[in-house]
């Protein structure tokens, strides 16, 4: 079967003004995302980790719930159990409970600068898992920005936080629930996977909420405020990246999920009080980089 007929590229008259409506849906998803990140970072504060997880799991919930019923998607469809759904959904929850917990206990700046490395790593395991073809250019483009990551974890330093490696095992989880993805069912549209993603999300507070032992506590008045502007964002700029994979060509929409990045460092300066010193900026350059550059190589490898 041709994945032509999995996956139809997009019917447009105007390729360019189809990329252009993708770019700017992109834009707006990573900043959305970025502002869901730093909203969940100010509920932290206030909130066990654990109810923190369970409350916005639950709100993601609902608002996919309500949008699955206005559009008449099947939640419990046979595709949404099968094996690779299952196993997208562990590393759902891996990947959200303790990209959540870095937010909680480490920088805005930290976290959203390792989690960039994501494609990296689903490009690394696309070659190692479904034994895609991966020229020496971009198994080098891999490893420098593999050690981009160092550099920003600085593991030889005095400066070095064994708390970075939550953000480092969001980043794997993330890696790992995006190659899941890349087998699951077609069937599925965005509703069912936000659903089942924000269920993870419930799932992981609930494991980690009983393993934390804190009383849950009555949210005040601005926990509230975070926690529905978080939901609010976060399902906002997933439907947005859905309406951005679905606008345009994926090799000239993709590489702006990089800005997501600016975003991220702006809010954690100007929101939390962060500071950026050098092996961060250069780590993230590296980061950056070496994703660009294994986006266009295999664009140009396709062409």
């Amino acid at each position: 079967m041709q994945m032509s007929r999995i996956f139809p590229q997009p019917q447009s008259s105007n390729t360019s003004s189809a990329n252009f409506r993708g770019s700017l849906w992109m834009i707006f998803a990573m900043f959305a995302f970025a502002l869901e990140d730093s909203l969940v970072k100010a509920a932290a504060a206030n909130l066990p980790t654990g109810e923190l997880l369970i409350l916005f799991g639950l709100g993601g919930m609902l608002v996919f719930w309500c949008a699955a019923a206005a559009t008449g998607a099947k939640l419990a469809s046979p595709d949404a159990f099968s094996p690779t759904m299952r196993w997208r959904f562990c590393f759902e929850v891996v990947a959200r409970l303790f990209y959540v917990l870095a937010l909680a206990l480490t920088t805005l700046s930290s976290a959203t600068v390792i989690l960039q490395a994501t494609p990296i790593i689903v490009v690394l395991g696309a070659a190692v898992i479904f034994g895609e073809k991966v020229g020496w250019r971009r198994w080098s483009a891999i490893l420098f920005g593999l050690a981009g990551v160092l550099v920003v974890l600085r593991p030889t330093t005095d400066s070095f936080s064994a708390l970075s490696i939550l953000a480092l095992i969001g980043m794997l989880g993330f890696a790992a629930r995006d190659l899941a993805s890349r087998a699951a069912p077609a069937s599925l549209g965005t509703a069912t996977l936000g659903f089942y993603g924000y269920l993870a999300i419930t799932v992981a507070g609930i494991a980690y909420g009983a393993w934390e032992g804190k009383p849950f506590i009555l949210p005040d008045g601005q926990s509230c405020v975070n926690l529905i502007g978080a939901v609010a964002f976060g399902t906002i700029a997933y439907s947005a990246l859905m309406k951005a994979m679905r606008s345009g060509e994926i090799s000239v929409v993709t590489p702006f999920r990089y800005t997501r990045l600016l975003f991220g460092l702006a809010l954690g300066v100007l929101a939390f009080g962060e500071a950026l010193d050098t092996p961060m900026i250069v780590g993230s350059v590296m980061i950056v980089l070496s994703g660009l550059f294994i986006l266009w190589r295999g664009r140009r490898i396709r062409q």
